[in-house]
């Protein structure tokens, strides 16, 4: 049977479980607000500029050719279904803002294996036809690395 005093403590138990998931909805909402998160979820090139970092990315883009044809998510989100483009922004947006958090990143900002992949495949697929013309070297890797030679093209260095 259920003391008086476990009856009190029920009631207690909600209201501080209500109290602390809105502080964390209430946190999380600030956040994603003061850090402009809304923007990652469209198409604007000025949302990568949130963050300084990506200020020197942001200029030399707006300098090279591709600006006239690929904003940053035609390169660097993989191309296909909507849940695998959000995905990866979802991914991104975390390890990025853990990252700058944190402080702990590199200068200049380095692109890691799995978006370098994503950016790779995002060449192939706009430049299909003239790859598939010059792909002499089926099964060599290197051939189809297009940022082997053109690392700085989408970004000039």
């Amino acid at each position: 049977m259920n003391t008086k005093r476990e009856m009190n403590i029920k009631p207690l138990l909600s209201i501080s479980s209500v109290v602390l998931v809105s502080i964390l909805i209430g946190l999380g909402a600030y956040s994603f607000i003061y850090a402009r998160g809304y923007s990652y979820l469209l198409d604007d090139p000025k949302a990568c500029i949130n963050c300084h970092i990506m200020q020197d990315n942001y200029d030399s883009w707006s300098k090279s050719g591709h600006q006239y044809v690929a904003k940053c998510n035609d390169c660097h989100l993989p191309h296909g279904s909507l849940i695998g483009k959000y995905a990866a922004k979802a991914s991104n947006g975390f390890h990025h803002g853990w990252a700058f958090t944190s402080q702990n990143f590199k200068e200049p900002i380095q692109i890691k294996g799995h978006n370098r992949q994503i950016t790779l495949q995002s060449c192939l697929h706009c430049h299909q036809p003239m790859v598939h013309a010059m792909d002499i070297g089926k099964g060599n890797d290197d051939v189809k690395n297009c940022l082997h030679c053109h690392r700085g093209v989408g970004h000039g260095q």
